[in-house]
């Protein structure tokens, strides 16, 4: 008699019932799942932006001005080593894509060009003719740039977008320069626009005094736009271009309320609660700005030391302004300006006819391979349907476990999983039947069409395994929906067509002990 070992049954006992606790709430569907028992997991698989409906975003990053930025401080970057060096120049400034400059001794040429490359090590392209010299970045430098900023562009977005609670964003990298987000369930993109797109640099600076001689700035100074000011406001401030403590030191920041009005506290890092603290008690009566994207949001007094390292952004703002603002000064800076080239807004109807004709073929397509099952195999097709019904229960809970979203390429998957379930459980049926042509007894057949089946079907689905991963690696957001529930789904089959259908074959022929086998 075939045998199962005891552990095996306990185990195939224990996945099965944890697949229908897992699967019950997407079973049940919302409301009904709301009055399970608390043991009872509540988690519901995530629907993708196609079913649930939800934002598009097209973003491109703004590279050219992260580049214009870099020569920009590469040219003060060779200045300082020049003059460090006592190598005298003049002439210095952007020559399209270059930084120049002519040396005054063109006997210093050696030192110079020793200068620069200790500057930043093969980073730079370096020309020099007749003590000219023209330093551009090289093409390396500028790929590692690139990719650099927009990942950190990615990871910012993400983290923005995070705190406003959307669920199961899709941000990820398209092309050199580009970012697509998918918000499935957003009802207001434009908000969430309005977070994305805001570089959020944040600095604080002290207010000067007056404007200099004939009312002009000195070269220290510059006239920054006051942001949504208030009665008997200014305008504008003019602010030291020497920042007193960067946004960057900031460790938190939280939208609260002071005297019933919405403000914004925040609180800085050791460093920057020192620098604030020596700044603030250096310059008691003073008024400092601060400053987010070269607007100043407010410019409070200093009325003491401010030695604790926290301090609070108060201004016109409402509470839905207050709660942005902290989210964007917790997020971090963005490191370029950003610009939509495409937005689409999928309405939740369009996604309800998704779910609709996903679950019509689903069911047809169930319902015709059991019907073929059935009448090609008999009692033995109706145990693979019958596993083939677990199958799909197994299936929906290892995506409610692991939180992956379900989009509507992932419903095609879910579809062709069904068809492709039964492949493994129609090879060893086969393999029976040879057996019991060869004369063997229905033991000995089911042990060895079991046994022998076992290579190829492993051989057959590890092939589509390792496609579905490849995928997933390489595709984009629908093509990663669609290797998802293909690769759960060739998992769970090969445990229900395996394992289960096994464990009733081996039940039948232990209760019946039949003399052959109709299949």
């Amino acid at each position: 008699m075939v045998h199962i070992p005891r552990w095996q049954v306990v185990l195939i006992i224990l996945i099965v019932l944890a697949g229908f606790v897992y699967a019950s709430p997407n079973l049940l569907g919302s409301k009904q799942a709301e009055d399970l028992p608390g043991w009872v997991p509540h988690q519901q698989v995530n629907l993708g932006l196609d079913l649930r409906g939800g934002s598009y975003l097209l973003i491109e990053v703004d590279l050219p001005s992260v580049f214009e930025e870099d020569r920009e401080n590469l040219v003060e970057e060779l200045r300082s080593a020049m003059s460090q060096r006592g190598i005298q120049a003049s002439g210095w400034g952007l020559f399209g894509l270059e930084a120049g400059f002519t040396l005054n001794n063109p006997e210093d040429s050696g030192r110079a060009r020793q200068a620069i490359v200790e500057l930043i090590p093969r980073l730079l392209d370096v020309d020099v003719d007749d003590g000219v010299f023209r330093v551009a970045l090289s093409e390396q430098a500028i790929q590692e740039r690139s990719t650099a900023v927009v990942n950190q562009a990615i990871e910012v977005i993400r983290r923005r977008i995070d705190e406003t609670g959307t669920k199961e964003p899709s941000i990820q990298r398209h092309g050199e320069d580009r970012i697509l987000i998918q918000l499935p369930g957003v009802d207001d993109p434009e908000r969430i626009k309005a977070l994305i797109g805001q570089t959020a640099v944040l600095s604080f600076r002290f207010v000067h005094d007056s404007l200099g001689t004939g009312g002009r700035l000195p070269p220290s100074v510059e006239l920054l736009e006051a942001d949504d000011p208030g009665p008997g406001e200014p305008e504008a401030y003019p602010v030291s271009k020497r920042v007193m403590v960067s946004g960057d030191r900031l460790v938190d920041a939280q939208a609260t309320f002071q005297d019933g009005l919405p403000v914004v506290s925040f609180s800085f890092d050791t460093v920057g609660a020192q620098r604030f603290g020596q700044a603030t008690t250096e310059n008691v009566r003073r008024l400092f700005a601060i400053v987010l994207d070269d607007k100043v949001i407010s410019a409070p007094q200093i009325r003491e030391p401010i030695l604790g390292g926290r301090g609070v952004i108060s201004g016109t703002f409402t509470v839905e302004e207050a709660q942005d603002l902290a989210l964007l000064l917790r997020a971090g800076a963005l490191p370029a300006p950003l610009s939509y080239l495409e937005e689409r807004t999928v309405g939740p109807g369009l996604g309800a006819d998704s779910i609709r004709a996903g679950e019509i073929a689903a069911v047809l397509g169930l319902v015709f391979v059991v019907i073929f099952m059935a009448a090609i195999y008999g009692l033995f097709g109706a145990m693979a349907a019958a596993a083939l019904l677990v199958n799909l229960v197994l299936l929906l809970a290892a995506l409610s476990v692991l939180q992956a979203t379900l989009t509507l390429p992932g419903i095609a998957g879910i579809v062709l999983t069904i068809g492709m379930a039964v492949d493994a459980n129609v090879l060893i049926f086969e393999r029976i039947r040879e057996e019991m042509r060869n004369g063997r007894g229905p033991v000995t057949a089911v042990d060895a069409g079991y046994r022998r089946a076992l290579s190829t079907i492993m051989d057959s689905n590890l092939t589509t395994l390792i496609a579905a991963l490849l995928l997933f690696n390489f595709g984009s957001g629908p093509i990663k929906g669609f290797a998802v529930t293909l690769a759960i789904g060739l998992l769970t089959s090969m445990f229900s067509a395996i394992m289960l259908t096994r464990s009733l074959v081996v039940l039948w022929l232990r209760q019946r002990k039949p003399d052959t086998l109709a299949i």
